[in-house]
C-alpha cells in the first residue's frame, strides 16, 4: 500500500512537471512559434492563448506583436548641390511573419541591423536627389513618402512591414554652418534691398498719382468757383438793373449813401469842392 502511495505521488509530480513544461500562454502584445531542433514547427505563428509543445524537445520564442521603433544614429549625407548635412532618423516598424522572421534575421538585434543597412541606404538615394533647401522645406513629406515605401518593398521579405520612416533632425555640419548662414544672409539681403526698391518704386506711383487727382480736383473746384463767381456778379449786376429802373432816384440815394459809409472813415482826406456831385446828398 505504501508502495503503491509512493509511485502514485511519484506519478503526479512527474505529471505535473511534463504537464507544466508542455503548456505556456502567449500575451496580448505578443506572437510565439514552437521551436524543436532549431527549426519552426508548423506554418503559422501562434497568437495570444494558452497552447502546449513537447516537453524538453520543443521550445518557444516570443515577439514583440506592438509597433517598435528604431532610433538610428545620425549619419552625413551629401545632397544633389553638393552640402553635407547630419540627419538623425527614426523607423517604426512591425514583426508581421514571425515564422520568416525567425528564418532570416532571429532576433530583434538582428532586425535592427537590417533596418539600419537598408534604411539608411535609401535615405542617401533619396536625399542625394535634391538640393539642400528641399530637404529642410518643401520636399520633405514627398522624400519621407518615397523613403517609407522603398524600405517596406525591400524590408517585406524578412517579415517586417515599416509604417514610417521620419527624420527627427537635420544639421549642418560645423565647418559648413558659417559659410551656409553667409550665403543665406546674403541672400536674404538682397531679397530685402528688392523689396525696399519695390516699395519705393510703388510709393513714387501712388503719390504721382495722388498728386495728378489733387491738381485735377482743385482745378475743378477752382472752375466752380468762377462759374459761380460769374453767377452770382451777373444776378448782383441785374438786380441793381432792376432796381434803378424802378427808381432812378432812389437807387442814386442809396448807392451814395453807400459810397458814403465806405469813404468817411475817420483817417479819410478828401480834395474836392463843396459842388462837386459827390456831395450832393450832403448838402
Amino acid at each position: 500500500m505504501k508502495k503503491t502511495t509512493i509511485l502514485l505521488l511519484i506519478a503526479l509530480v512527474v505529471g505535473g512537471f511534463v504537464l507544466s513544461s508542455a503548456a505556456f500562454t502567449v500575451d496580448e502584445t505578443q506572437t510565439a512559434i514552437v521551436i524543436q531542433l532549431g527549426r519552426p514547427v508548423g506554418d503559422e505563428a501562434l497568437g495570444p492563448g494558452l497552447h502546449f509543445k513537447l516537453p524538453l524537445v520543443q521550445n518557444v520564442v516570443f515577439f514583440d506583436a506592438r509597433i517598435l521603433d528604431f532610433d538610428a544614429k545620425p549619419e552625413e549625407i551629401t545632397t544633389t548641390d553638393k552640402k553635407y548635412m547630419n540627419v538623425d532618423s527614426y523607423t517604426k516598424w512591425k514583426i508581421v511573419n514571425p515564422l520568416t522572421f525567425y528564418t532570416k534575421v532571429r532576433t530583434i538585434q538582428g532586425a535592427r541591423a537590417r533596418l539600419d543597412d537598408i534604411v539608411r541606404s535609401q535615405l542617401r538615394v533619396a536625399l542625394g536627389r535634391y538640393t539642400l533647401i528641399e530637404v529642410v522645406s518643401h520636399k520633405r513629406q514627398e522624400i519621407m513618402a518615397a523613403v517609407t515605401k522603398r524600405s517596406k518593398e525591400l524590408l517585406e521579405p524578412y517579415g517586417i512591414d515599416v509604417l514610417d520612416v521620419r527624420i527627427k533632425r537635420t544639421d549642418l555640419p560645423a565647418e559648413n554652418a558659417r559659410s551656409i548662414f553667409g550665403r543665406m544672409k546674403a541672400e536674404r539681403e538682397r531679397q530685402a534691398k528688392q523689396y525696399r526698391s519695390e516699395g519705393r518704386e510703388a510709393s513714387a506711383r501712388i503719390k504721382a498719382a495722388a498728386d495728378k487727382e489733387r491738381t485735377i480736383i482743385l482745378a475743378d473746384a477752382d472752375k466752380q468757383a468762377e462759374i459761380l463767381r460769374g453767377e452770382g456778379d451777373a444776378l448782383a449786376t441785374k438786380t441793381y438793373a432792376d432796381a434803378l429802373g424802378q427808381s432812378p432816384d432812389f437807387y442814386a440815394f442809396t448807392r451814395s449813401l453807400e459810397a458814403y459809409r465806405k469813404g468817411f472813415d475817420k483817417n479819410s482826406k478828401f480834395i474836392i469842392t463843396p459842388k462837386s456831385p459827390f456831395l450832393k446828398y450832403m448838402q
